[in-house]
């Protein structure tokens, strides 16, 4: 309001070639409660608008006299709106009756105005209040399509990012997503948080940060037990503003404090909860129209959320059979004549989980040693693998050939799990003679390292398990004191997109590099091989003992 009562909430650009027209023009649109910025042509009015569109603060409306000396009326408007950045500047055009005619305004003026994209027309002499009612209508039209241009884009990004989310394959793919969602619908920094049913917490900030620095674990544990507060008890969506300091600093802007306001919603079950949180201080409040978007993207992101949150426990319940019936390396049993050393590497966090294993069992006459992998990744894999490893066991107590071994296994796995496949590798040593027998149904066949430095894999193979084809007599060959033999499953060396074949051949090159013994050639072949995979890695190693 200004010193008279007036309303001063538009701002109106008069263009007019005479002094005597912006004077009066001015004059009355102040009176009417107006901002005024008086320009004389075409081209001061388009310099004035760059000046302004670069400072952020272009009118309300610009009122343009048609009969402008130089670059009419009509053309500037149609300059006007030819520029993305101010086509939504509302135009009026106005006219005033000249010398040789009685008339302000010909159609043919009104329909050039209009068709260059001008909002309305005005015939002087005018009553002030139409002139200022015209004025107000333009700009509450253009107002208005504003806002349904705005609208029409935050839904476009909103249904953009639920796609992405709902194609996010871990939970951290999912708050990196709905992170980025909620900036870009709110244009504002935001933090996504997902407090799991075992109080894992898993965050992301949006790329928009000037720092990639993050608050410390102190800050994170303490966003944890305000989710844990805020949504004990609740159900459905619930937005709520946590005041600094209470909400730790950093999140949206490193080192700095906000208060920050939460979009929370728990999963269904109430054991997990998902929170879109955006800054309040230093930075413009959101529309309750986007906070209700964001609402609707929480809900989305924690529908999305419970398969992956079930999925993680899913994948520790599988890890925990597995590391329960796979024996510890420094656990595993005695094996006169043979040295053994094992490693298993679960995927990386958000991979899934497979039914990778290894055995080392001793038999009447020597060791039998097996690395294998059920084909597929769940609980059930896992549920196989142990199958697998207690009927190898079983089995090996009164034989140790180990194409009769495959044999066995084959019929154990269509009799109990015909959907099942699986791979594996058996070996079966003689300390004392050093005779190896090798049968491999499906798997990458054991690699043979020399102390020469050489290394080459041995010639056997077969049929996986879970066809029903007959298996080939085992391979024999005779292994040195100084020999190292080596079995792994794929998960060590395949990768997606890349040939099988190559990858062998670059961990035979690795292997041979590897200094002596048998812990040195795992380490080098986890350092080399072993990082963010996909699969899990179960490995095994062995030589003769040579009593030293």
């Amino acid at each position: 309001m200004d010193g008279n009562g007036k309303r001063t909430d538009t701002t109106v650009l008069v263009v007019d070639a005479t002094a005597a027209g912006r004077y009066a023009m001015s004059a009355l649109l102040r009176r009417a409660g107006h901002q005024v910025v008086p320009v004389a042509g075409g081209h001061e009015a388009l310099a004035e608008l760059d000046v302004r569109l670069r400072k952020g603060i272009l009118p309300d409306v610009a009122l343009v006299d048609v009969n402008l000396a130089g670059m009419g009326g009509v053309e500037l408007c149609r300059r006007i709106k030819a520029r993305p950045h101010m086509a939504g500047l509302p135009v009026v055009h106005f006219s005033a009756p000249s010398a040789s005619s009685t008339s302000s305004v010909s159609p043919g003026d009104r329909r050039d105005g209009l068709d260059a994209g001008g909002e309305a027309y005005l015939a002087l002499p005018a009553e002030p209040g139409e002139i200022d009612a015209v004025l107000r209508a333009a700009v509450r039209a253009s107002r208005l399509r504003a806002d349904d241009q705005a609208l029409a884009r935050r839904l476009t990004r909103l249904s953009e990012t639920v796609f992405t989310i709902q194609a996010a394959r871990s939970l951290q793919e999912l708050a990196d997503a709905a992170a980025e969602g909620t900036a870009r619908l709110t244009g504002s920094p935001a933090a996504v948080f997902f407090l799991g049913p075992d109080d894992e917490l898993y965050r992301a900030t949006s790329r928009d940060r000037t720092s990639l620095a993050m608050p410390d674990e102190g800050a994170h544990r303490a966003v944890a037990g305000l989710l844990r507060r805020l949504t004990h008890g609740h159900s459905g969506v619930r937005i709520t503003t946590v005041p600094a300091p209470l909400w730790p600093a950093g999140f949206f802007r490193p080192g700095l404090e906000h208060d920050a306001r939460l979009v929370l919603i728990p999963t269904e079950d109430g054991r997990a909860s998902v929170c879109l949180a955006t800054p309040t201080r230093g930075a413009r409040r959101v529309s309750p129209e986007t906070e209700s978007l964001v609402a609707r993207l929480a809900q989305a992101t924690v529908l999305a959320a419970e398969p992956l949150l079930m999925y993680q426990v899913e994948r520790h319940v599988a890890l925990t059979l597995q590391h329960s019936f796979l024996p510890r390396p420094d656990r595993l049993p005695d094996l006169p004549g043979i040295d053994v050393v094992v490693r298993y590497v679960p995927a990386s966090r958000d991979a899934e989980i497979g039914g990778d294993f290894y055995a080392a069992l001793r038999t009447d006459d020597g060791v039998l040693a097996a690395v294998g992998d059920v084909v597929g990744h769940s609980l059930d894999a896992a549920t196989v693998m142990v199958e697998i490893r207690h009927a190898l066991r079983a089995y090996c107590v009164d034989e140790t050939d180990p194409a009769v071994l495959a044999e066995r296994l084959d019929r154990m796995l269509r009799r109990y799990h015909r959907e099942v496949t699986a791979t594996v590798c058996l070996v079966h040593v003689d300390p004392g003679t050093g005779r190896a027998r090798i049968a491999n149904a499906g798997h990458i066949p054991p690699l043979i390292i020399r102390d020469t430095g050489s290394a080459e894999y041995a010639k056997a193979a077969g049929p996986l398990l879970g066809v029903g084809l007959a298996h080939p007599p085992p391979t024999e060959l005779f292994l040195e004191p100084t020999d190292r033999l080596l079995m792994v499953t794929d998960g060590l060396i395949e990768t997606r997109g890349a040939d099988l074949a190559d990858s062998m051949e670059h961990l035979r090159a690795a292997a041979s590099g590897a200094l002596p013994g048998l812990d040195a050639l795992c380490d080098t072949l986890l350092v080399s091989f072993g990082h963010d995979r996909e699969d899990d890695i179960a490995m095994l190693a062995l030589r003769l003992d040579d009593g030293s």
